[in-house]
């Protein structure tokens, strides 16, 4: 007997461990099965999300195209006034930029072009696009880089004093002054900063950025003070108003109350509960401030002469410079895609909802 009850324990701890397997090797399956239905919907997604951002790339650069044709003749801007005493010569460069095909020969050609990275010569000059913009593009990349870092984390004080103080004379203080500045526009604050910190109220900082050959506009940071506090200035109040929006209705939720009712600090609960609950339309926000800033640093950039794209773009619309003018509008709606892309895998990582529907 004893035998016997050895052998059925035996049996019964080998069934044990054979649905224990079992169990693991479904629970191994199930959740392999999990992950491939994660990576499938992740790259579905992206592949809907690229597809729409080729679309409208496409769509930009028709418009650009028609645009910058109806900017006038180039032709004439590059003879100026031999354009009515050489009409050999107009024939003849005419005829080297192709201004006498069709446009949807002229337009098929230049996208071609753009796609394979090759957006023409600048008219102006005779120097590869690519060649001109290089710089330039580091320039102003630089610009909106310095200007986020310091926008986001003042724009979040600013929110978070807002709301921890929403209703004081503090409150009250932060909205007039970031309405007022909301207002007005950029190359206005630009003005009034050159007025006050470059001319005969303090000469302090220089009026333009001035950057020597060969050379990048950190080499002088002090050039780079005023665009920075103009840009700054103007997109900030922006941000500040709607994270304090967003901060004082999140704050009124149940679940924060249920904090305050715990014992746990103001400071404590506006941090560590409302804060982060704001973090998705922060980031759509901040998304659109930022495509705002790549293309609202052309008159920043103008106005204090820097050396980045805003300043050759107003110089190729001036000279009828088309291939310039196009590469450039291609350029700040492909960052203005790019940025969206980044703020919806963003919004999507720190949703739980919408983490939750990709895995399923």
């Amino acid at each position: 007997m004893a035998i016997s009850t050895g052998h059925a324990v035996a049996s019964d701890d080998t069934a044990d461990t054979a649905d224990t397997a079992q169990d693991s090797g479904g629970q191994l399956e199930v959740g392999s099965t999990r992950g491939r239905s994660t990576a499938r919907n992740w790259t579905m997604w992206l592949l809907r999300r690229l597809g729409l951002a080729v679309v409208t790339l496409w769509l930009v650069s028709v418009v650009v195209f028609l645009a910058t044709s109806a900017l006038g003749d180039p032709v004439r801007a590059i003879l100026g006034k031999d354009f009515a005493v050489s009409p050999e010569r107009v024939a003849t460069i005419r005829a080297e930029l192709h201004l006498d095909d069709p446009i949807l020969v002229r337009y098929g050609r230049w996208l071609a072009g753009l796609v394979t990275g090759d957006p023409g010569d600048s008219i102006a000059n005779g120097l590869p696009v690519t060649e001109l913009l290089g710089n330039q593009v580091i320039n102003s990349g630089f610009l909106v880089l310095v200007t986020a870092l310091i926008m986001i984390p003042l724009a979040i004080l600013v929110a978070l004093l807002a709301a921890r103080f929403r209703g004081s004379w503090l409150d009250n203080a932060i909205q007039v002054v970031t309405l007022s500045l909301a207002g007005i526009p950029e190359f206005v604050t630009g003005i009034v900063l050159v007025t006050v910190f470059s001319t005969s109220v303090i000469q302090l900082l220089p009026a333009v950025t001035i950057v020597p050959p060969n050379s990048f506009p950190w080499s002088r940071p002090e050039g780079m003070i005023l665009p920075v506090a103009t840009l700054v200035l103007a997109v900030t109040p922006y941000l500040a108003r709607i994270l304090r929006s967003n901060l004082v209705e999140t704050m009124d939720s149940d679940y924060v109350e249920l904090a305050r009712l715990k014992g746990i600090p103001e400071n404590t609960v506006l941090v560590r509960h409302a804060l982060p609950n704001t973090v998705v339309p922060a980031i759509q926000v901040t998304a659109l401030q930022l495509a705002w800033l790549v293309g609202g640093v052309v008159l920043v950039e103008y106005l204090f002469a820097y050396p980045g794209i805003g300043a050759s773009l107003v110089d190729s619309v001036r000279n009828s410079d088309f291939p310039m003018v196009q590469a450039i509008s291609m350029l700040v709606a492909a960052a203005y895609v790019v940025v969206n892309l980044v703020a919806d895998v963003l919004s999507i990582l720190f949703t739980p909802r919408a983490r939750t529907a990709m895995s399923s």
